[in-house]
């Protein structure tokens, strides 16, 4: 028996990344009951472009579904449009900012974007250059500036190493490294030598024989690189390098990018940039 379908609206003056993310993790609690259509509006910034989105909102609420409206607007004529149509409005920004307003007991300052990176300011240019450092230091492909990493990632090949890696880079504005750990390490014992002086910035990724295989499967199928023999034999001596060697380590198998940066932040202590 197939779910209902709700319609999402993600409404913003900005990119719209905001309202998206806070979006997922609300309707993820319902995902029981109902599946959902999500309908990106990004920069909206006049009323002529928001009466046309308050149209649609409220042909689908005269059909008998309202949809759900996800809203980081910040301009209130903007607002107040928006919170008379048709649809399930939920004001993020609005909820929060004005019990703020009433707990510090001073008026916030609208500004569209400021929730956002200025492209010339010092933190902008501070991602950018993680990005840069870490995508010259994917796989392995680059081992001169490792004293400049802030976390270098190891584990087997296919393990979630480059999109962890791409992840702290441009939500954390960290640079990250990450090196595969091949058979030649297993037989060794050691961890690859240009990598040994940085130990303690080292997290590594494991992962589920099966899964690995899966993963390697649709990039060599029918090979010795994707077979289960293969998979099973790299990830029991990665675990066994990585406890010998002393490293903090986890499962990449069911858990999300997210999860996995937020353990590797908590472990490895590193900073968080105030506001």
């Amino acid at each position: 028996m197939s779910l209902p379908q709700k319609t999402v609206f993600i409404i913003s003056d900005g990119t719209g990344i905001t309202a998206e993310t806070f979006g997922h993790s609300v309707l993820s609690q319902f995902t029981h009951v109902y599946t959902f259509k999500q309908v990106r509006e990004p920069f909206v910034t006049t009323i002529e472009k928001l009466k046309e989105i308050i149209a649609r909102i409220d042909a689908l609420a005269d059909e008998g579904n309202p949809p759900i409206i996800f809203s980081t607007m910040v301009d209130h004529d903007l607002v107040e449009h928006l919170r008379r149509s048709k649809g399930i409005f939920l004001d993020i920004f609005g909820a929060c900012v004005n019990t703020l307003e009433l707990s510090l007991n001073v008026r916030s300052q609208p500004t569209v974007g400021r929730s956002h990176l200025d492209a010339n300011s010092e933190a902008y240019h501070k991602r950018i250059e993680a990005i840069n450092f870490t995508l010259a230091h994917d796989d392995g492909q680059f081992v001169h500036g490792l004293q400049e990493a802030d976390v270098i990632l190891v584990g087997v090949s296919r393990s979630g190493k480059t999109p962890t890696s791409l992840y702290l880079a441009m939500q954390y504005a960290l640079k990250v490294a990450n090196f595969p750990l091949i058979p030649e390490d297993f037989e060794r014992g050691q961890l690859p030598k240009t990598i040994k002086p940085y130990r303690h910035k080292l997290f590594g990724l494991s992962i589920q024989p099966e899964r690995l295989a899966e993963i390697r499967s649709e990039r060599r199928p029918n090979s010795q690189y994707s077979s289960i023999e293969q998979c099973r034999y790299e990830v029991a001596e990665a675990e066994h390098l990585m406890r010998m060697q002393n490293i903090s380590w986890l499962s990449s198998t069911s858990k999300s990018i997210e999860e996995i940066s937020t353990t590797v932040l908590q472990i490895l202590k590193l900073d968080q940039d105030t506001y």
